[in-house]
């Protein structure tokens, strides 16, 4: 008797041009990890003409800021889809945290509640504070409940719109996941079992970040996206 095929897990991945390594070498941690087969979309600017239309403002820090907030369109509001920003490290098996999936929610996240340390990150980026930061980094959509994110919502709604998740009817839609999935590289302290940590400062593929908290596991995810068995 055959057993029915079960649909791969949906990871949309943020994509910025300037740091293209980062969506590599994330992709590649999950591989390494995952007991269930995974589907990888990223989230590129290239790949969305015609569906998302918005310019730039000087308070972005990556190219998809706001697009991460198609996911549930992308996945044609249906099941469950992870959005997770591509400065990430996976350290544990990414379907233990679609196992966390809970209906009663329209979306799942890891509920920081802190003040960011500095005022400055990656490339100079502005650190812009703002009540749920980071909160959008990783998120599980509930994609049914998430038509409210049409292309053309997310391509004029305000940035404290999406981010705060006011595209929702109240914050007890919001369901809460343990921190350890989404920890804050730089702003939490070393947690020798975090399942996947968050460069959200600045990752070790930036020369000033090169030695920060995590950084071999980044640096072994890289090596392993590059090797090859050559056997001449």
């Amino acid at each position: 008797m055959n057993t029915p095929a079960k649909a791969p897990l949906q990871v949309f991945v943020g994509f910025d041009r300037t740091e293209i390594v980062a969506y590599h070498a994330f992709c590649q941690s999950v591989i390494a990890r995952a007991s269930a087969p995974v589907s990888f979309t990223p989230i590129a600017l290239t790949h969305l003409d015609g569906i998302f239309d918005r310019p730039r403002n000087t308070l972005q820090s990556t190219e998809f800021s706001f697009s991460r907030f198609l996911t549930p369109y992308l996945s044609g509001y249906e099941g469950w889809s992870l959005f997770v920003d591509c400065d990430f490290i996976a350290l544990d098996d990414i379907a233990k945290l679609f196992a966390l999936a809970d209906d009663r929610y329209a979306a799942m996240v890891c509920q920081h509640d802190y003040t960011p340390a500095s005022d400055i990150k990656f490339s100079g980026n502005v650190q812009t504070k703002y009540v749920k930061k980071n909160w959008s980094s990783l998120v599980l959509f509930n994609n049914a409940r998430c038509r409210a994110l049409t292309p053309e919502y997310v391509s004029t709604a305000s940035g404290l719109e999406l981010h705060q998740f006011k595209w929702l009817a109240s914050d007890d839609e919001i369901g809460a996941l343990p921190l350890e999935w989404n920890w804050l590289v730089g702003e939490y302290p070393h947690k020798a079992d975090a399942k996947m940590v968050h460069y959200t400062i600045g990752g070790p593929y930036f020369s000033q970040y090169r030695d920060c908290d995590y950084a071999r596991d980044w640096t072994e995810a890289r090596d392993q996206m590059n090797f090859v068995a050559d056997k001449g």
